[in-house]
């Protein structure tokens, strides 16, 4: 396994054994509203700092862009992490959601991990090696168009209601052609199941880099696409699409007379 892969899955798995010991008691955990309908508990921030401590052991002088606690460290490599991507299905109980951990060198990414603690599943991803769940390669879809698709999304909320009108036009598209459409609430699990090709595409507005660094690579390592609403490259959070060569396309070319000038960027 890759050096930087390893030390991530060993967080993640350090991270998802504290998040499950601690789903019983989801009615006691403490919990803040960062912003509207934007939930962090107590367990986002010990699970982050448990991962934290696990990469700064082997690489005490590498970065960090974590969600709860920002950036720290300038090192030409930094580890970009959400340690409870899907908070709001946490405190519910309800049981989709994940640890995302990414290893960017000059700005590049170079290994992923996104592990789902309840199913004890860990996708990975190293730069040129591929990706895999559990040492089984990961491809994404064949499928050749929406017709007949399984497509998962992201519904805008927060300060992204903005976007609702736009976003509820693509829903309107999307589900007279697609097979299916899922909503679980975990983006760092859709993009995981996108390069497993249990998903044939997916797409989200609003999204922060912790969100998707992991997906991006894994998903490109699966032989997918991921970019812009416009097609263009996808880096750094923000509005995306994701899939096999195909769906991918096609949801690019469907979407296309929907964007505002905003929504291209």
């Amino acid at each position: 396994m890759h050096p930087l892969v390893n030390i991530a899955v060993g967080a993640a798995r350090r991270a998802g054994e504290l998040i499950v010991r601690n789903l019983d008691r989801v009615g006691g955990v403490t919990a803040s509203e960062k912003s509207r309908n934007d939930f962090v508990t107590e367990i986002d921030y010990a699970a982050e700092q448990l991962v934290i401590e696990s990469i700064h052991k082997a690489y005490p002088d590498h970065g960090i862009l974590a969600e709860e606690s920002g950036r720290q460290g300038g090192d030409e490599y930094v580890w970009i992490i959400d340690p409870l991507d899907g908070t709001t299905n946490f405190l519910h109980g309800f049981p989709q959601f994940a640890v995302s951990i990414a290893c960017q060198h000059r700005g590049r990414l170079e290994a992923a991990v996104i592990f789902d603690p309840l199913r004890s599943e860990m996708f990975t991803a190293a730069r040129g090696a591929g990706a895999q769940l559990e040492g089984r390669r990961l491809r994404v879809s064949t499928q050749r168009t929406l017709d007949g698709a399984l497509i998962g999304t992201g519904f805008p909320y927060r300060a992204n209601t903005r976007w609702l009108k736009p976003y509820l036009a693509m829903l309107e598209l999307v589900m007279g052609r697609a097979a299916g459409i899922r909503r679980p609430g975990s983006a760092a699990l859709d993009l995981a199941y996108v390069a497993a090709g249990r998903l044939d595409g997916f797409w989200e507005l609003g999204l922060e880099p912790w969100d998707t660094a992991a997906g991006i690579l894994m998903i490109t390592e699966a032989g997918g696409r991921i970019g812009t609403l416009a097609g263009a490259v996808y880096c750094d959070g923000g509005n995306i699409i994701a899939g096999g060569q195909r769906v991918y396309a096609a949801l690019i070319e469907s979407f296309a007379p929907l964007l505002t000038e905003e929504l291209r960027r």
